[in-house]
This record gives C-alpha cells, structure tokens and sequence, in this order.
C-alpha cells in the first residue's frame, strides 16, 4: 500500500510539473533558437544506439546500418548501460571517427529490478545522457536491436525540412511470428496516448516507434522520465515522452513511408513487450545486474 501511494504521489508531481512548465520551456527553446533551420547546409545529425550487452546484435544490426547510410554528415553516439561484455572491443575495432562510445557506471537502477519495469524504463540512463552530449542540429534515435533503411536519415531530415516539423517519424516494418507487419504507430490525439481530447486542427499524425524519431536538437531538452515506470498510463519511456510533446504543442509529422526494420532477437519469435513477456526468464538472466 505505502509503495503504491508513493508511486502516485511521485508520478502525479512529475506529471504537474510537466504541465505547468513544458508549454512554456518549448516556448523559450524555440525563441533561443531562431535559426532558419532549411538554410543550413548539410546540417549536423547525433544519432544514439542506448545498449547493454547485445554487442554482436549491434554491430550487426544497428551500427552497420547507421554507417551505411546516405546521408553522411553525422555522430553516432553509443551508450553503454554498464556493459560487461565485449561491446567496447567491438566497437572501437571499428575505424570509423563519427562514433563515440561512453560505458555508463553506476550502483542500481533506479527503479526494481522487474521484466516490466526493465522494458518501461531500460534505456532511459543512456538515452538521457546522449542527449546531454549530443552537438547536432537534428537527434535520431535507434535501438541496438533494429535496422535503419540506407535512406533513412536522408528522408527524415527531407521531410521534416520541407513541412517545417519539429519531430518527424516514420513507419516500420516488424517480423511478428514469421509475419511481417507494417506499423505506422499510433495518432497523436488519440485513446492511445490518452490525448484525445485535447483541441486541435485536422493535422492528426501517427507518431511511430522510437527506432524513426527524428527531431531538432533543442527538443534534446525535454529528457526521458525515469519515474515512468510509477504510472498508471503511458507508462513507456517513449510514450511518455511523446505525451509531453503533443501536450507541450510540438509540431509533429508522419512520413508514411518505410525506414526502419524490426527483426526478432535471436533465439525470439517477435518483438517488442510480446518478446519480453514470452521470455521472461530470460530477460532477468540478462538484466540481472
């Protein structure tokens, strides 16, 4: 009883303090940062990779599709969650001078040690401290266990140019069960996001997975909430994130078109909280630290 208690009171201070401030804070970034951002030429692009001992999954998946890309002129931060394998060894075999690779150090998580709280909140350590080191004028984010296309920086930062967005995403297309499945995601005023209320011009985009977020750096100031986990809704990192920049009036747009892929882990039959629910012992075998 205590500890659900604690819970509200902590997730609800954060959420009102959300509400309170975040129209305001993305008032004040947009007015610091009056750039025209369609002049700029080539523009600078921080992608991040959070991780934590997947090294061969990501060598193979995530970073060779990152390099691999198109579009050129970017660093691709990767974050360590306390890494015990071999990561840094694969990673720094790599010559290549846009990737920075950091190996967080730290006690505990902070949230228990569960297969849910491990998919709801996981990433958000290293997330959050890429974002505090990144320098470019556009952030990308990709999980180790994903493939970007070779066009995707290329179409993200295209559209997001063109339509004059703040965050772009795209579509994905994941193998579920042998099954490949095209997911857009989900609407941004929508029961999904518990935002479907909230007034609004006929502009509804879909708001897809984290794997096709693209947006310009000072949304980097709006970081991941490590007390997501204590929510009754919106419980998921992303998805609590992507909450506080529709409510904060974030210009966000869809790009309805293919740029990211989503395979199966070894050994896994799907993806996403289906995996983690199917395996569960194993997830704590592999969070176990």
């Amino acid at each position: 009883m205590y500890k659900n208690i604690l819970n509200i009171v902590i997730s609800s201070a954060v959420e009102f303090k959300n509400k309170i401030l975040d129209k305001s804070k993305l008032s004040l970034l947009r007015f610091n940062n009056k750039i025209n951002y369609s002049t700029v030429q080539k523009p600078f692009i921080s992608v991040y990779i959070p991780t934590y001992n997947r090294a061969d999954i990501l060598i193979n998946r995530s970073v060779r599709s990152v390099l691999k890309q198109t579009y050129k002129n970017f660093e691709l931060i990767i974050i360590g969650d306390r890494c015990s394998d071999d990561t840094e060894k694969k990673i720094l075999s790599i010559s290549d001078h846009r990737i920075k690779f950091f190996n967080l150090q730290y006690k505990k998580k902070p949230y228990p040690n569960t297969v849910e709280n491990h998919w709801l909140c996981g990433p958000i350590i290293p997330a959050n401290y890429a974002l505090v080191i990144a320098k470019g004028d556009w952030i990308a984010r990709i999980d180790d266990d994903e493939v970007w296309l070779e066009d995707h920086l290329e179409k993200l930062l295209n559209y997001a140019l063109k339509y004059n967005y703040e965050f772009v995403t795209g579509n994905v297309e994941a193998v579920m069960f042998d099954e490949k499945k095209l997911i857009k995601g989900h609407k941004a005023f929508s029961e999904y996001f518990s935002t479907k209320d909230i007034k609004h011009d006929n502009h509804n985009p879909y708001i897809g997975g984290t794997s096709t977020w693209f947006y310009r750096s000072y949304l980097k100031q709006f970081k991941y909430n490590k007390h997501c986990w204590r929510k009754k809704v919106n419980r998921v990192n992303d998805i609590d994130l992507s909450v506080r920049f529709i409510k904060a009036g974030v210009k966000v747009g869809h790009l309805d078109d293919l740029v990211t892929y989503q395979y199966p882990r070894p050994g896994e039959d799907t993806v996403g909280w289906k995996a983690y629910d199917i395996d569960r012992d194993n997830k704590m075998e592999h969070f176990k630290s």
